[in-house]
């Protein structure tokens, strides 16, 4: 008899428990994905989130007079901003700058996947030797996860990426320098693939999760462009860990160890990625090691993609959210890392967090 009691009350007290937090109840709404070829796209209302609308339009008018030209966020795949700025509209076309770094990282575990590459290979391997300026030893140091890590030991001082540009500082994995030679990547998925990088970039991963956009070739870098939409799909495929929709585009574990820290020496970067809440940081263009994280004012698990003038995507598995950003520089400091993050995380918090 005692045993029935005591089971009632704890059915009652789960029963109490779900009811009175509704918050835990949502928690179970199902991840949604926006249909492939289609505009339609479900949304949430900052009200049934219990957001603080009263600090909804702070936060664009900062966006605004920080010359931003687009400003998504997505709960739970589910679009609750979307705002342009400045003639930008939804079909409009922007660059990701650096932000497109992470497509290179998606789509190098995606050939390491099917058995083209081993990123522990050097990468001499797979477009030869002679890649670079440094001996044939030093040159056969680098692996392709140096060039996802940024870890390679070549010169950073410009961003070309010929043979002449490509010299020895260091031998690989023991110097953190954010440079374009990444980019070589490119070079080693076409050559495995026997593709183009454009056709295999197009067929396994813009095609899959219904992406726009496409790369134009500068003088040093091959940068994507794209609606703002194409950004937030990335970005809801990244926060889903490289599945779509049931379909994993990308390996799990290749995409958790990209998200996590590559390195011991700048400890707030993965595979192309930047990642938030760790104990220190570098910057682009410094060797200086900063203590604490990358934006005080953002989440801890978060981790992002930056870009030149920037372009941002940021991705916070503990609030299920994405948020994009694409504009002209905010300030006139140009680089992927600004403090337009702390201001900006600031407004964000403001909203999120009633």
């Amino acid at each position: 008899m005692k045993k029935w009691k005591y089971i009632k009350l704890i059915t009652l007290a789960i029963l109490f428990y779900s009811c009175s937090n509704p918050e835990e109840n949502s928690s179970v709404e199902a991840m949604y994905f926006p249909p492939n070829n289609s505009s339609t796209w479900e949304t949430k209302t900052i009200t049934e989130l219990g957001w603080n609308e009263s600090q909804v339009q702070p936060l664009l008018d900062y966006l605004e007079l920080k010359n931003t030209k687009s400003f998504m966020v997505l709960y739970n795949g589910r679009i609750v901003m979307e705002n342009y700025f400045n003639g930008h509209t939804s079909s409009t076309p922007w660059y990701w700058a650096s932000a497109g770094k992470t497509l290179t990282t998606t789509i190098t575990g995606i050939a390491e996947e099917e058995g083209f590459i081993n990123i522990n290979n050097k990468v001499s391997d797979y477009i030869g030797t002679g890649w670079t300026s440094a001996t044939l030893a030093k040159e056969n140091l680098i692996t392709c996860k140096n060039l996802l890590t940024m870890t390679s030991g070549l010169d950073d001082t410009n961003d070309a990426i010929d043979p002449a540009s490509l010299t020895y500082v260091a031998d690989a994995g023991t110097r953190w320098a954010y440079h374009s030679v990444f980019f070589k990547l490119q070079d080693v998925i076409a050559q495995t693939t026997g593709q183009t990088w454009d056709n295999y970039f197009n067929l396994k991963l813009k095609t899959p999760i219904g992406m726009t956009g496409l790369w134009l070739q500068t003088i040093t870098e091959n940068v994507y462009w794209s609606n703002t939409r194409s950004m937030a799909r990335f970005g809801l495929l990244s926060l889903n860990k490289g599945n779509w929709n049931g379909t994993q585009i990308v390996n799990q574990d290749f995409f958790t160890n990209s998200t996590t820290t590559s390195q011991n020496i700048n400890l707030s970067y993965g595979y192309l990625w930047w990642l938030n809440g760790k104990t220190s940081y570098h910057l682009p263009s410094s060797q200086f090691q900063f203590n604490g994280s990358i934006i005080p004012s953002g989440p801890n698990d978060m981790f992002m993609a930056l870009g030149l003038d920037d372009q941002k995507i940021y991705v916070v598995p503990s609030k299920k959210l994405v948020i994009i950003r694409m504009g002209n520089a905010a300030d006139t400091q140009t680089a992927a890392l600004s403090d337009f993050d702390e201001v900006l995380w600031q407004k964000i918090n403001a909203v999120i967090n009633p």
